[in-house]
């Protein structure tokens, strides 16, 4: 690639971070586990915005797959908001030619 056409669409990109991060703020994924027992629900901003347990995962007497429920559920949540965030980027950066990895995604 060429240097100086990365540094055009590395403006490009520039020019565009302001919408992509207005957008970040309005987009989430709700991630599950135990059987929906547990649900984590995060923004494009990675700021969680709930976390739901039922009864049914309340276990006094083994917290230890509680925290595991959560964990999984945060975990799940966190990839699902990934995929959401890459797709918008695809979007909003119109195909340009991107390195792997340059967002952190």
């Amino acid at each position: 690639m060429n240097p100086f056409d990365f540094l055009k669409q590395f403006q490009d990109l520039q020019g565009k971070m302001g919408e992509i991060q207005e957008k970040l703020k309005h987009i989430s994924a709700l991630g599950t586990s135990g059987g929906d027992m547990v649900s984590v629900e995060l923004n494009g901003q990675m700021q969680v915005l709930s976390v739901k347990i039922s009864k049914e995962a309340v276990d006094p007497e083994d917290i230890q797959m509680l925290e595991d429920l959560v964990l999984a559920a945060f975990t799940d949540a966190m990839f699902k908001i990934k995929e959401k965030i890459r797709e918008e980027m695809s979007s909003l950066t119109g195909g340009l030619n991107l390195p792997p990895g340059l967002m952190g995604l």
